[in-house]
């Protein structure tokens, strides 16, 4: 005998959008998955590899603007701030016109790591991500970057 289920039955929009929501969600974890390999291979975390590629790519950053870089909480980009601090790849600056806020840079070991490592993981990007034409990268983009604004302003809301 084959069990009932109790769940009530879903609109075809609401079934559509949970499908969407799955399978984005799916190709986010196997896409990590095969990225997070390499960052462990040179003793990073995702987080620190971001705050690290943010730096390498925008300059010294204060805090809070690491933080919207990466989407971290306050806490967190503390947190890995001061692990990469500890492994000599980032150092902390005070902010001549605000006692609160501090800068974050690279150090010369963080940057000779971070300019060894994104290159390879810029490679395996383009890689994972050319089972899609140039069109249907562009494509997803758009629809994706449409998809985040509005879910960013509702919950600005």
């Amino acid at each position: 005998m084959r069990p009932t289920t109790t769940a009530p039955r879903r609109s075809a929009a609401q079934e559509r959008a949970l499908k969407l929501f799955v399978v984005l969600n799916r190709a986010l974890t196997a896409v990590n998955r095969k990225l997070l390999g390499e960052f462990e291979l040179h003793g990073l975390t995702l987080s620190e590899f971001q705050i690290l590629e943010a730096l390498y790519h925008k300059g010294p950053l204060l805090l809070g603007d690491v933080q919207i870089k990466i989407l971290l909480s306050s806490g967190g980009v503390t947190y890995t701030v001061d692990r990469l601090a500890e492994k000599g790849l980032v150092e902390r600056k005070e902010c001549e016109t605000d006692r609160r806020a501090r800068w974050a840079m690279l150090t010369p070991k963080g940057q000779a790591l971070i300019g060894k490592v994104f290159p390879q993981q810029a490679q395996q990007i383009e890689e994972l991500m050319s089972v899609l034409s140039a069109r249907e990268q562009e494509t997803v983009t758009d629809l994706l970057r449409t998809l985040g604004l509005s879910a960013a302003a509702d919950s600005a809301d």
